[in-house]
């Protein structure tokens, strides 16, 4: 009698079941993603769920703005003169924009004789030879040198000292004074660790510094793979200047981005971009201490700015997919799904995620009481701020060459 041999079984599966067999080894290649031909080719990719509501319950109840308005009524401004500017600043004489660029400078606007000039780097290793790439600042191209040239985010002017505060991605918190030049470190570490993706900032009139930080395993340059992966190692930092100590506030937060303090400062708000809502903590009174969610968001939110009324501007990269909603709640689908050898724009592209602007303003408790949208990318297609200031809006993008502005409140709905 033939007696079966040792791999007999395995003869007859591959034999009579070779799609299958195909379909394993495809999977298994692609989890090995030997060659790193993914975009995540050769990282330690580890994807956790999100806290992210349910994508039907909150676009369902979101108001739309169906005439598209921030995109009909906007105006460009200083195309390819601003490059990324992401956070946007007036000081107590009504001098700005002042802004952060990609090339590590934070510059201001001195009128149309003078224009655009140059207020304070971040790093006295900064130079223009190494630093300054004019438009392609806002590409890749500009990512290898952000370490050394620096990142200027979130700005804050001191209303009583005029210094204005700076959350730079990689040099962390620091300050300059009104007359510019190179900044000054603040805070670089919290309990002997670096520091490593500091982001937005507020100015508590006690001269305390809340500030974010955006994830203990990813800088600015990989920013994405936080939001890939769904980590939560972000964190709320306070600094104490008579101290000169820096303290951790809050933990575990995923992608904490823009930050904001009330009008009577009894409490800030914060975004949290990769579970897509708007977040209260509270500093005084019987909460102290307390975290709510105050907001569940149709896209991801960068910075929050109040305007004189004590309400809060959003501005979000709109939207979410159902997609995207099934790959935030099964980590295992990511972990295939991101490891496919197709590059990331033709993932999100199958995803269905297109992506515009969208800044909607609120009030304490999160109602939403207006929304603008840009959904053809007329003034701006990836948005990072708005400021209200004198009848206008100012918006500000970590992408692209350009402010926009928009006369406020619309006279014409």
């Amino acid at each position: 009698m033939e007696k079966k041999g040792q791999y007999g079984t395995y003869d007859s599966m591959v034999t009579h079941h070779p799609i299958l067999c195909i379909i394993a080894l495809s999977v298994i290649f692609i989890a090995i993603d030997p060659f790193h031909m993914s975009p995540i080719g050769g990282r330690e990719f580890k994807p956790v769920k999100h806290e992210v509501a349910p994508y039907k319950q909150v676009m369902e109840s979101w108001p739309r703005d169906n005439l598209s308005r921030l995109g009909n009524h906007g105006k460009l401004e200083f195309v390819d003169q601003v490059f990324g500017p992401e956070s946007l600043e007036f000081d107590s004489l009504g001098r700005g924009p002042y802004t952060g660029l990609a090339d590590g400078r934070v510059v201001r606007w001195m009128g149309e004789t003078i224009g655009w000039e140059t207020f304070s780097v971040v790093t006295s290793k900064w130079s223009e030879k190494a630093c300054v790439r004019g438009v392609d600042s806002t590409t890749n191209k500009q990512w290898k040198h952000e370490k050394l040239c620096g990142r200027p985010l979130g700005l804050r002017f001191h209303k009583e000292t005029g210094n204005l505060y700076i959350a730079d991605a990689y040099y962390g918190l620091l300050v300059v004074g009104p007359e510019g030049g190179i900044a000054t470190p603040l805070a670089t570490h919290v309990e002997g660790k670096p520091i490593l993706f500091a982001n937005d900032l507020d100015i508590h009139r006690n001269g305390s510094i809340f500030f974010t930080d955006t994830s203990k395993r990813y800088d600015r340059a990989n920013h994405f793979f936080i939001l890939l992966e769904g980590e939560s190692t972000g964190r709320l930092l306070r600094y104490d200047p008579p101290t000169k100590t820096t303290h951790i506030v809050l933990e575990g937060l995923a992608f904490p981005n823009g930050i904001q303090l009330s009008k009577d400062q009894s409490f800030l708000l914060f975004t949290e971009t990769t579970n897509c809502r708007l977040v209260k903590y509270w500093l005084e009174g019987p909460k102290t201490g307390e975290v709510e969610v105050v907001a569940d968001l149709p896209g991801f939110p960068d910075n929050v700015r109040i305007n004189e009324k004590g309400q809060f501007w959003v501005a979000i990269d709109c939207c979410r997919t159902p997609a995207q909603e099934v790959l935030s709640n099964n980590p295992w689908i990511r972990s295939i799904y991101f490891r496919l050898p197709i590059p990331m724009k033709l993932l999100a592209k199958t995803m269905g995620m297109r992506m515009y602007t969208v800044i909607s303003r609120f009030d304490e408790e999160g109602k939403v009481l207006e929304v603008l949208e840009d959904r053809q990318g007329k003034v701006m297609k990836l948005v990072s701020e708005v400021r209200e200031v004198q009848g206008k809006l100012w918006i500000g993008t970590v992408a692209h060459n350009h402010i926009a502005t928009l006369p406020y409140p619309l006279t014409n709905q």
